[in-house]
């Protein structure tokens, strides 16, 4: 069996992998000048409310809200994480999509506001791309742009609450809430079909919109996303930790030990050495925001779980799973697709981990790109095959 490569450090904690490689698409694919117009903005429709005690009215999009405009950078030209953070958003701005903020109706005295990444016109197909735990969506997603772009689709790239520049005052912490949220945004920009794509944390949310919308969800990708996980599986030693509590510990890592446990796990190959000094900065530049709420949403996600409670979804769905993945094993991959039965299919990617988005971009978007084309002339079927 080959060995894959180690990825240095700065790719591991930074998501500098795509950085370090040519762009994923052709040069012919660079968006046209219509495309890249900042002055376009999305139609807006009629929303419904996103709870019964919300009044129903339109969400209307804000003046563009970057992601890390609401973090205090004072030596924000010291620090490498402000910069990668800058070097991203112009990644999407290069790719022709605009950042847009969408504030949803709430009870009063509340607020929940959804920022996000679109095309000023959608007017292709649709993808909707939810991102994993960490530091935004423009962390995970930059090498995905292009390549889906010159498939003739067109990204969405939100953040998921209390990740980015999206919060909410309101306690529910559920996935439900989320999907609920993202969707309203997603009417907020006229888009009312699309398919999506969740990675890990985003998974769930991506699955929980599938069960909720059949009529607005055309087609499911799920990445490393243990949405048939139930809580006992933690007692019974599945997982690297045995609890909520230290799962929370893991995924919202506070010192730069923690980083590099959660680095070694979700990585087939880690860098030998990460240093101190990047990591802090790391942690206090972009992941110091919603600490407690992030902590919560893992308790809310896991706390009571069952598999009997868990919807059969109806839609094409595309199961994507890192072969050495510690975070999410094999065996969630394999129970997901029984879950589904013949209308899911089930990719394994060698030489990688839990992170597999990041460690093999290439690959990963290849497989999205293709089964994307591939629904457009056939539907779906069941079975196995490894890349």
């Amino acid at each position: 069996m080959s060995r894959a490569p180690q990825a240095p450090f700065i790719a591991v904690v930074f998501g500098l992998l795509d950085a370090a490689s040519p762009s994923l698409a052709p040069r012919s694919a660079q968006p046209t000048a219509q495309q890249r117009s900042p002055e376009a903005s999305p139609s807006l429709r009629r929303s419904p409310p996103i709870m019964a005690a919300i009044p129903a009215e339109s969400p209307a999009p804000g003046p563009p809200h970057p992601p890390s405009a609401r973090r205090r950078r004072p030596c924000a030209f010291l620090s490498f994480s402000a910069a990668r953070d800058r070097f991203l958003r112009s990644r999407f701005l290069s790719a022709g999509l605009r950042p847009f903020s969408v504030r949803l109706p709430s009870p009063a005295g509340t607020t929940t506001v959804v920022h996000l990444w679109a095309p000023p016109r959608p007017s292709r197909r649709p993808v909707l791309l939810l991102h994993g735990f960490g530091a935004s969506a423009t962390w995970q997603w930059a090498p995905y742009l292009r390549s889906l772009l010159a498939a003739g689709l067109d990204p969405i790239v939100p953040d998921l609450l209390f990740f980015g520049a999206s919060s909410s005052t309101l306690p529910d912490r559920s996935e439900t809430f989320q999907a609920r949220t993202i969707k309203a945004a997603m009417d907020g920009m006229g888009v009312r079909r699309f398919a999506v794509v969740g990675v890990s944390y985003g998974g769930f949310v991506a699955y929980r919109m599938a069960a909720m919308y059949p009529e607005a969800v055309e087609r499911v990708v799920l990445i490393s996303s243990g949405v048939c996980l139930e809580e006992q599986d933690l007692a019974a030693g599945l997982f690297p930790v045995a609890d909520v509590g230290e799962a929370a510990e893991l995924l919202v890592p506070r010192r730069p030990a923690e980083v590099r446990r959660l680095v070694k796990l979700t990585f087939v190959r880690p860098p030998p050495v990460m240093p101190s000094i990047f990591l802090k900065d790391y942690i206090n530049v972009m992941g110091s925001d919603h600490i407690e709420e992030k902590a919560e949403l893992l308790h809310a996600l896991i706390s009571d779980r069952k598999l009997s409670d868990l919807p059969k979804i109806r839609q094409p769905t595309l199961i994507i799973w890192g072969e050495q993945d510690q975070v999410f094993p094999m065996e969630l991959a394999h129970r997901l697709e029984r879950h589904l039965g013949d209308n899911s299919r089930l990719v394994v990617v060698k030489n990688a981990g839990h992170a597999a988005n990041i460690e093999k971009p290439k690959e990963v978007c290849k497989i999205i790109v293709d089964y994307f084309e591939e629904s457009d002339s056939s539907p779906s079927t069941g079975g196995r095959y490894i890349k």
